[in-house]
């Protein structure tokens, strides 16, 4: 009877696991693999089905081009300091909201708002309120004396990053409290209690206790982030659209893919994209050994 009844828990597992797996290479595989075969062609957007094989030239022309390592630098600058100022942002809001405080439920739900906006939404709201003719944050500045007139902060080449690092910040934080507060809400109290007990002062219950137990927590909310914004591409094309100050790989791959239309050069963009996301995935779960962390 236990093999009948394993044997029927099989098939029930594969009835379940079909539909997903059929998905998956609906949406996931058959794109993927089709943009890694236009790779290794020089065919164009406009008649796809008209192609012949290149080899690697494809890959050799993005590597030797100057626009790409700009747009590799920009996306690396982006995401270095987004989600290290998200990280650490999220973590000093998960702590308190944490604590036992007045109005913490509403808190909760406040900060949700920007994550819960859309990107294009989000983007186009600061690039209202920060216009240098009628834009709030300007009016406010001017107001204050800080300023005498109006700044250009997105027209500027030495300020728009800054921009898109700040509106990043804003939309996403929220995304690393949620993770990063779970994680807290996992630690036992009656760590923290008997921590308290024997004389341990707060930043040492913070650096020995919290960070540790936090590792988990903070590692996948970090991977997470880094990977999003590896592909960012909305928020900075919708602030610039192809502005080189701001150009991302992900933006980059789509100019030579819908503007150039060169079907063959934009999906080799696309897949030094997906291999440069993959790596640097690897290289997160090595270093901070969220395998092993699952693991426990």
């Amino acid at each position: 009877m236990s093999a009948k009844l394993a044997r029927r828990d099989y098939r029930a597992a594969w009835l379940f696991l079909v539909p997903v797996i059929a998905v998956i290479l609906l949406v996931a595989v058959w794109p993927l693999s089709r943009t890694f075969f236009f790779s290794f062609t020089d065919a164009y957007l406009d008649d796809p089905s008209v192609y012949s094989m290149v080899g690697i030239d494809n890959f050799m022309e993005v590597i030797n081009d100057h626009s790409w390592w700009v747009a590799v630098k920009n996306t690396l600058v982006f995401t270095v300091i987004s989600v290290a100022i998200e990280t650490a942002l999220g973590l000093a809001i998960a702590l308190l909201l944490n604590e036992m405080i007045p109005g913490r439920g509403l808190a909760r739900a406040a900060i949700l708002v920007p994550w819960a906006i859309p990107v294009v939404v989000a983007t186009k709201i600061w690039e209202w309120m920060l216009n240098d003719q009628f834009g709030v944050i300007n009016k406010i500045l001017t107001g204050l004396g800080v300023v005498d007139h109006g700044i250009a902060w997105t027209a500027s080449s030495s300020l728009i990053m800054g921009v898109v690092i700040f509106i990043d910040v804003w939309m996403t934080t929220p995304f690393m409290v949620l993770l990063i507060l779970a994680g807290l809400q996992l630690i036992s109290p009656e760590i923290f209690e008997a921590a308290e007990v024997d004389g341990i002062p707060a930043w040492k219950r913070f650096w020995s206790i919290t960070l540790p137990m936090l590792r988990p927590a903070i590692g996948v909310a970090v991977l997470f982030r880094v990977l999003d914004a590896l592909r960012m591409f909305d928020l900075a094309y919708v602030l610039a659209a192809s502005n080189e100050n701001v150009m991302t790989v992900s933006i980059y791959a789509r100019d030579r893919l819908i503007s150039f239309q060169e079907l063959g050069v934009g999906s080799a963009a696309s897949t030094w994209v997906f291999l440069l996301v993959a790596l640097v995935a690897i290289i997160i779960i090595g270093v901070l050994r969220l395998d092993k962390a699952a693991g426990t």
